[in-house]
């Protein structure tokens, strides 16, 4: 059996697989998840004697970035390519907008859903990330930045389907929100999902306020089951089911996610499919105008047809934000994320 993976514990995990008094666990915590540091020969103020001890318990496995671009385009937009241990690789991306800060996490390399519109799922899927392993995504991508104090907001909607990655995923968010490490707020925090049934109702028991984002993109089976194959697994009125479910054991409102595709899922019709699919649910809609991917042939809808489309939701009483996407020149705004290859 291998060794734990360090950046995977708790403060009090780490206490115990090290057999040390808590201080230390929480110690150790702090180097890895608040400063970045996972190399425990950095980790100065530890005793000599526990360092050259604890690299033959667990295993340390920190992320190399191989890769960092910055936007042109979008000031304080910037994504990252990290290579894993077993030289697998993932993307992350840290958007800044005035006085807001927005880490994009995966959790998984590739992804194996295959929305028809996204570029992650050409890249295929390789295996599920560690919470370590998603977790230091964030302290990474966070190295040198001055928030000015401030909190960023977390989204798991890099690559990846985090409901098929259930366990390690809401691991990798009590790793976030622990006061030793990032300390991030529940509610700064946001796992996205394109429909696992399954994930839906069981986060609904989750002891938080983390947030939940779905994916909808249609609100008709033949239409969703061309964009994203898994509705022809979980049909919308078995997602409805969940998602009623989640809602209602839970107390909390949802975001249902829109990719706007010119010709595609932007006309009047989707608007009354979208605003029929909501009735009753406590639920807002963030419209995401596509992104393009060399590969696809979609085409995002003009900024005024985008608006027009809000507007018919607002008209039938939906509430809907319209994203202004960032990051587009270095493939970092949603969608286009995948494993780089080369």
């Amino acid at each position: 059996m291998k060794p734990p993976l360090l950046s995977s514990l708790l403060p009090q995990e780490i206490a115990d697989a090290l057999d040390l008094e808590p201080y230390r666990g929480r110690q150790i915590f702090r180097w890895i998840h608040q400063k970045g540091v996972q190399d425990l020969a950095d980790m100065s103020d530890l005793p000599k004697e526990l360092r050259q001890r604890a690299a033959h318990q667990v295993r340390i496995e920190p992320l190399e970035t191989v890769q960092l671009a910055e936007s042109q385009r979008s000031a304080g937009t910037r994504k990252a390519v990290f290579r894993l241990a077993d030289g697998e690789t993932v993307e992350s991306v840290l958007i800044r907008d005035r006085d807001r800060a927005t880490l994009c996490l995966s959790s998984q390399v590739g992804c194996a859903v295959k929305c028809s519109f996204c570029a992650t799922g050409l890249s295929g899927y390789k295996r599920n990330l560690a919470p370590g392993e998603i977790a230091a995504q964030a302290s990474a991508m966070l190295a040198g930045v001055d928030l000015d104090g401030r909190k960023p907001n977390i989204v798991y909607m890099g690559m990846g389907e985090p409901f098929r990655n259930y366990g390690a995923v809401m691991k990798s968010a009590e790793l976030l929100m622990d006061p030793n490490g990032l300390n991030i707020g529940q509610r700064r925090i946001t796992i996205s999902t394109v429909g696992e049934v399954n994930g839906v109702r069981r986060f609904a028991h989750e002891p938080w306020q983390v947030r939940l984002s779905v994916s909808l993109h249609a609100a008709n089976d033949a239409l969703r089951s061309v964009l994203v194959p898994l509705n022809r697994k979980y049909p919308l009125a078995e997602l409805r089911e969940s998602i009623e479910y989640y809602i209602l054991a839970s107390g909390r409102q949802i975001t249902f996610e829109w990719t706007l595709l010119e010709g595609v899922n932007d006309l009047p019709e989707h608007a009354k499919e979208l605003a029929e699919f909501m009735d009753g649910l406590k639920a807002t809609v963030n419209l995401i105008p596509y992104n393009p991917v060399e590969e696809l042939d979609y085409k995002a809808p003009s900024r005024k047809r985008c608006e027009a489309f809000r507007d018919m939701l607002a008209r039938k009483g939906v509430t809907a934000t319209l994203r202004r996407e960032r990051g587009q020149d270095i493939s970092a705004a949603c969608g286009q994320l995948r494993r780089q290859t080369a």
